[in-house]
């Protein structure tokens, strides 16, 4: 499967079928099918499933089965179907899934150094453009509350591994850090820079 217009982990679901791609029904889709496709593609928990296009519609074929998941499959192909129902590029679903976000260092689940797990590897956000906005989308994307603080300067300590993102642009409105502009994956920088949020 695949999530396509936003990032690896949030965007239009496609399946594919034979050599084709095909996209699916909103009406037809429920958590339990996006903890599949979630866990599928390695992204974490979902955080909402959309209706209505929101990532634009596909020009793949509909999908006329309906999914019926029941959420512990550890691949999409693998959820049984029933029968067919008629649905349009309107509705096609769309998934957002957390990219696997932590925080170390505080001896607190809602404050510490922001690490992301990105291709099997945890590594750090440095600290670069880091300011209230990004910390609040960490709190948000944890279930932490608020953003009280977005310390820089390796507050928490340093991490080790890579940096994998610098100069987040989040607006602080995003559900998800993947959802927010950034350079990356995988920038030069030192750990003396690691970005850090301490939530409500």
């Amino acid at each position: 499967v695949r999530l396509v217009g936003g990032s690896h982990c949030s965007g239009r679901l496609e399946v594919p079928h034979g050599n084709t791609w095909y996209t699916v029904c909103a009406d037809a889709f429920d958590q339990q099918d996006a903890e599949v496709v979630c866990r599928e593609l390695k992204c974490g928990a979902p955080v909402q499933v959309l209706g209505a296009a929101a990532f634009g519609k596909g020009d793949a074929q509909m999908w006329t089965q309906e999914i019926q998941c029941k959420g512990n499959e550890y691949q999409f192909a693998l959820c049984p179907v029933s029968l067919s129902h008629n649905c349009s590029h309107d509705n096609d679903v769309s998934v957002v899934c957390a990219e696997p976000l932590r925080l170390v260092g505080a001896n607190s689940r809602c404050a510490g150094r922001v690490e992301v797990l990105h291709d099997g590897q945890w590594g750090t956000v440095r600290d670069f453009g880091w300011d209230l906005a990004d910390a609040a989308v960490v709190c948000r994307e944890l279930g932490c509350g608020e953003a009280l603080d977005a310390p820089k300067s390796a507050y928490f300590g340093e991490g080790s591994g890579r940096v994998w993102i610098s100069n987040l642009q989040c607006t602080g409105l995003e559900f998800t850090l993947a959802n927010c502009g950034f350079s990356g994956w995988g920038v030069k920088a030192k750990h003396t820079e690691d970005a850090g949020v301490i939530c409500s």
